[in-house]
């Protein structure tokens, strides 16, 4: 009885109802995700300065927009500021020589300092009313269309530099660091442009999520690591198993982003059933699991299939 009285609670138009929100987050966090792909990915660094400077976007965007700066003047400041954090990882892994992961915990610990002064408190919100905002939950479809038109623009040019002489340098650093510095490429300059790159990205991702959501906080950025991989990861599963082989960079960028939506669609899903909210971190880390291990099972199952066959053959005379 206490089952069919839950499932008759479940009302599927309010499922519908939220998707196109659910949409619009996702896009903004696939934004994200694209900066999370440059180093986990690309560079193949475990930054941890993510949760920092996603928060640092949202919170240097309303203090801007607060002040009178346009939106879109303070979304080009977010994504310096994010520039600045990436900067600060880089110098501290380069100069410093302190491990990666160890010097994106630092800066992300720093951060935290940093963007409760700029927010003078815990959190600052901004009136959609009061202020022309690019993005807002009260023209969900308007957000939509101008967060894909950016997420196109980000794809294009993203395309575009790491198909120059020194996007190229990035991504062999990260491939092979040894050979790239055996080639004469500066793979500490290389690794800092990155980490510069993906910051300002994750930073801009925030500085949207803040105007979307109408005000900024000390803790929006807690998590966006886990959520940028499990964009990446989901994405990426996606696109190998819709296009496999053929899936270039440009289709790997794209699906990247609808990564990002694909997983808020799911968290809408997981609301609408009424699930704790508590465990939402721990559905995000299961879901990032699961994605990481169909690769490796699938090339297993492969594998075992292939080495059965071979077993299984007869021999030649």
């Amino acid at each position: 009885m206490d089952i069919l009285s839950y499932f008759s609670s479940l009302n599927p138009m309010n499922f519908i109802s939220s998707l196109p929100g659910n949409a619009a987050q996702g896009l903004i966090w696939g934004i994200m995700a694209l900066g999370v792909f440059i180093t986990f990915r690309l560079l193949d660094f475990a930054d941890l300065t993510v949760d920092g400077s996603f928060a640092a976007g949202g919170a240097v965007t309303v203090v801007m927009i607060l002040a009178g700066v346009p939106a879109p003047l303070a979304l080009l400041a977010a994504a310096a500021a994010g520039l600045a954090a990436g900067l600060a990882t880089g110098l501290l892994h380069t100069i410093l020589g302190i491990p990666g992961i160890l010097s994106g915990i630092l800066t992300q610990i720093s951060l935290w300092s940093v963007n409760l002064l700029i927010l003078d408190g815990a959190n600052k919100a901004v009136n959609v009313d009061k202020y022309s905002l690019l993005v807002s939950l009260r023209n969900v479809y308007g957000s939509i269309l101008t967060v894909f038109l950016l997420v196109a623009v980000l794809i294009c040019l993203l395309y575009w530099y790491f198909g120059t002489e020194q996007g190229s340098a990035i991504r062999a650093t990260g491939s092979n660091p040894g050979m790239s510095k055996a080639q004469g490429i500066n793979i500490d300059k290389m690794k800092v442009l990155a980490l510069c790159l993906s910051n300002g990205l994750v930073a801009l991702s925030g500085g949207l999520m803040s105007q979307y959501q109408g005000f900024a906080d000390i803790k929006m950025g807690q998590g966006s690591i886990v959520i940028g991989l499990a964009a990446v990861i989901i994405g990426e599963v996606l696109g190998e198993a819709l296009i496999g082989k053929r899936m270039n960079f440009m289709l790997r960028l794209i699906f990247v982003t609808v990564g990002g939506v694909i997983y808020y669609l799911v968290i809408g899903l997981v609301m609408w059933l009424k699930m704790p909210t508590g465990l939402l971190k721990l559905l995000t880390a299961a879901i990032v699991a699961v994605f990481l291990a169909v690769p490796y099972l699938k090339s297993r199952a492969k594998n075992s299939f292939s080495m059965a066959g071979k077993r299984g053959a007869p021999k030649n005379a």
